[in-house]
């Protein structure tokens, strides 16, 4: 089976690009998802505050899901569902798994990742103590709550302040849990400032900044953590100790793309990301295969995924027409100054680039009223004010296609924080 186009994810991200590339002219695409239905996270995510930059209006997230499921339905675009993706050769022969068809091949003359992120374990952040029944990753509970129906218990603490975790405090305060607090070991928030007045401020939940959990008491089902302070190295402050009764604990520790499929096909990762290296056309350093989404880096909002995507999907219709060059030696790295941990794209080709380039990167600590630049060699063509800034909120930077295009023998492009 032959398709110009293989998309592996049907979350927001893998349909958003599957329409893009459709509507760039490419008929033969098959998006892959492993769930028993499209979506994505989407589906357990009922909450309100999707789709203001892309439909206009204020939706739930299965009604954000819906929008795209409907338009990959009505384009006729192929879905397999129940699906697993179990390798991809370096002839992007796609080798995949289903009940219907056993273990069968797909061939691809291009690829779009769009897998998405998974949540950080308890074990990914070497918490201690017992293992008793009643600590849950807050995406877990998100799905127990809003699509299965089960309440995971009575007194609840959420560690770590992701965005999921402050909007399952006010899920959970909702349906009559006592959510007795939300513990953060950095001095800021990592969720959205909205999610914090609108999920914790409104219903009375105190968000203690740098504490820390240092025990998880309980056998059989959990009696209750140990909190301390920590001083700003993130150390224990000795004698801050206390037991906080309770029966639940979430994680909201952070998520981590999805990428162990890209790094066995030989996928490039980024270190800072934990996503694939991309150039300013979303293509991996493997000719023919494109990312986006949470599986290139862990976006806030889905509209950002969705607008990523539609690039990404773009650029792959191009590439089977033809119409794309390979990675190409004069790629020039985007630099990192002061204050920016990350950008994505991270490569832009000035000889090449056909459109206005958005660059997204996050900052590495909060910052108040500081200026986001961005240099061309040693000249500064874009000094941008930001009144505040926190690592929490991935930014947006829109490099004009006009403005690479005038500086196409540039040596390097660089983008810092300062303060003038």
């Amino acid at each position: 089976m032959d398709y110009d186009i293989v998309v592996i994810g049907g979350g927001p991200a893998g349909m958003a690009a599957a329409i893009s590339a459709k509507d760039n002219g490419i008929d033969n695409i098959l998006v892959v998802e492993r769930d028993y239905e499209l979506g994505g996270i989407l589906n357990q995510c009922i909450h309100n505050g999707f789709g203001l930059h892309v439909f206009k209006e204020e939706l739930t997230g299965p009604e954000y899901a819906e929008r795209y499921i409907d338009m990959l339905k009505d384009k006729g675009i192929d879905y397999l569902l129940n699906t697993m993706v179990l390798s991809i050769d370096d002839n992007k022969l796609v080798t995949l798994m289903n009940e219907e068809k056993g273990i069968f091949e797909v061939n691809a003359k291009s690829i779009i990742l769009s897998m998405g992120c998974r949540e950080r374990s308890r074990g990914a952040i070497n918490l201690p103590g017992g293992r008793p029944a009643g600590v849950y990753s807050a995406g877990m509970v998100q799905r127990m709550v809003n699509m299965e129906g089960y309440m995971p218990g009575d007194e609840v603490y959420i560690y770590g302040s992701g965005d999921i975790g402050l909007i399952m405090a006010r899920r959970l305060a909702l349906e009559g849990a006592k959510v007795k607090g939300v513990i953060e070991r950095k001095k800021y928030s990592n969720g959205l400032q909205r999610n914090i007045v609108q999920c914790l401020d409104d219903f009375d939940i105190p968000l203690m900044y740098q504490h820390g959990i240092t025990e998880i008491v309980g056998r059989d089902r959990l009696e209750g953590i140990i909190v301390a302070k920590l001083d700003d190295n993130k150390r224990v402050i000795p004698g801050t100790e206390e037991f906080k009764k309770c029966d639940t604990l979430l994680l909201s520790v952070g998520l981590i793309p999805e990428n162990e499929i890209s790094i066995e096909m030989g996928v490039e990762i980024d270190k800072k990301t934990g996503g694939p290296v991309v150039g300013d056309n979303l293509m991996t350093n493997i000719d023919g295969v494109f990312a986006c989404g949470n599986v290139l880096h862990v976006h806030d909002l889905v509209d950002h995924v969705s607008r990523e995507s539609e690039i990404a999907g773009k650029k792959a219709a191009e590439y089977v027409k033809g119409n794309l060059k390979e990675k190409a030696v004069e790629d020039i790295e985007i630099k990192t100054d002061f204050g920016i941990n990350y950008t994505v794209p991270k490569y832009i080709n000035p000889s090449t680039v056909s459109d206005d380039i958005t660059l997204r990167f996050r900052v590495n600590n909060v910052y108040d009223n500081i200026f986001i630049d961005i240099k061309i060699d040693d000249k500064t063509v874009i000094h941008r004010k930001k009144k505040a800034i926190t690592p929490s909120e991935m930014q947006e930077i829109v490099i004009k296609k006009d403005l690479i295009e005038e500086n196409k023998d540039m040596n390097s492009i660089t983008i810092g924080i300062t303060k003038e």
